[in-house]
């Protein structure tokens, strides 16, 4: 009888062991996944040349610039961007960039937001260049993920926009859907005039971009120019014509939120959260 008590005890200490173990094992689940981290990988054939993982307690600014501009400075955007840390920071592990709604009134210079980039601290020709990311949402807000020339001289080059090139990874336009991005490249034509390939728009099949953390990628080469979400390809261009000569050349990361006609059925202060960025080049890859 005691040697069946025993074993009726041993029984049930493992049972409640294994329970408890299950029930860790939930929790360190939810715990992982409320941490954003998420398992990337482009291929074998792909180096990591740069990242940021913002796994540090400020914003790193041997990769980042805050680039601060008046209100009105881009597209009759309503905000200004500011270096405060009120509008960009690290948290949990991300670089957040947060739209601050100052006052009642909706109207230019009624708002603060950050506009990040790499500008003469990182920048490349060609690769893989992808960023995990949760997007803001709502009528007016505008952001984007994108990258410019090198060369332009509104960061110390030679070159204007658009002779220096821009690749638009992703913007959402909160005005349109909340639940799709659209890419782009801008360019200056054979005469000099500004020209682009036309949005190219990737609609999730339900849900904003607010919901989830995303993955955005652009794949560039000698050749192409090609777009994915989450490993979907939506858009390609051909990049060989001779007017198209400043997309081999070097180009920066910029992230930014902007605002544009919000009203008040969008609710402030509205976020940008970036859980990486990374930057990778082919083995063989000609630089």
């Amino acid at each position: 009888m005691k040697r069946l008590f025993s074993r009726l005890v041993i029984i049930s200490v493992m049972f409640l062991t294994l329970l408890s173990c299950k029930e860790k094992e939930k929790k360190v689940n939810k715990a992982v996944s409320n941490q954003n981290l998420e398992t990337y990988q482009p291929g074998l054939d792909w180096d990591l040349v740069w990242s940021d993982e913002f796994e540090t307690d400020t914003i790193d600014l041997n990769n980042w610039n805050y680039q601060v501009e008046e209100a009105g400075r881009f597209n009759d955007e309503w905000q200004r961007y500011t270096n405060s840390n009120e509008n960009a920071y690290i948290d949990k592990n991300c670089l957040v960039i947060k739209a601050v709604h100052e006052s009642d009134i909706h109207g230019m210079d009624q708002y603060t937001s950050a506009r990040m980039h790499t500008a003469n601290k990182q920048a490349w020709r060609y690769g893989r260049i992808a960023a995990r990311m949760k997007l803001p949402q709502g009528e007016g807000m505008w952001p984007a993920f994108w990258m410019l020339g090198a060369n332009i001289d509104e960061n110390g080059g030679d070159t204007p926009w658009p002779q220096s090139g821009e690749i638009d990874i992703l913007e959402l336009y909160g005005s349109k859907d909340d639940g799709l991005i659209e890419a782009n490249v801008h360019y200056a034509d054979a005469s000099g005039s500004h020209s682009m390939m036309g949005a190219a728009a990737f609609k999730l099949g339900n849900g904003k971009f607010a919901d989830a953390f995303h993955i955005f990628e652009l794949e560039w080469d000698a050749n192409r120019i090609t777009w994915f979400v989450d490993g979907e390809q939506f858009a390609s261009m051909s990049i060989s014509s001779d007017e198209l000569s400043e997309f081999h050349k070097e180009f920066f990361i910029l992230l930014n939120i902007a605002v544009v006609d919000a009203n008040a059925t969008t609710k402030f202060p509205q976020y940008m959260y970036v859980d990486w960025v990374r930057v990778y080049q082919k083995k063989d890859q000609e630089l």
